[in-house]
């Protein structure tokens, strides 16, 4: 249970990183305070945390997409970046699916 705590923590930080490069300082605020959800034991808390989470996903592939096009018009390299967003994609989309175990579940009626 605190293992996946921890992993929705890091992808809350990571997607309001992403958000505060950006400049745009309500959804860091939103991001940051996701993980709140957590306290609330709900059934209807863990659907809107995994939604938040499949969206921010969606929101690394969007990035991921971006960056390689904007990569290849430079004619720069853009396979790293590209593993690297990918990975993060994968690991918020997996975090999302984490919270759907029967531990959760149980927990979250």
């Amino acid at each position: 249970m605190k293992f996946r705590i921890v992993l929705v923590v890091l992808a809350a930080l990571l997607i309001a990183a992403h958000f505060l490069r950006q400049g745009n300082l309500v959804l860091v605020a939103v991001c940051l305070s996701a993980p709140l959800f957590l306290l609330i034991h709900r059934q209807w808390s863990m659907i809107a945390l995994q939604a938040m989470l499949y969206a921010a996903a969606g929101i690394w592939i969007f990035v991921l997409l971006h960056l390689i096009e904007l990569r290849a018009m430079a004619g720069r390299p853009w396979g790293v970046a590209a593993l690297i967003l990918g990975v993060v994609a994968l690991y918020t989309a997996l975090t999302g699916v984490l919270l759907n175990s029967r531990d959760m579940r149980q927990r979250y009626r």
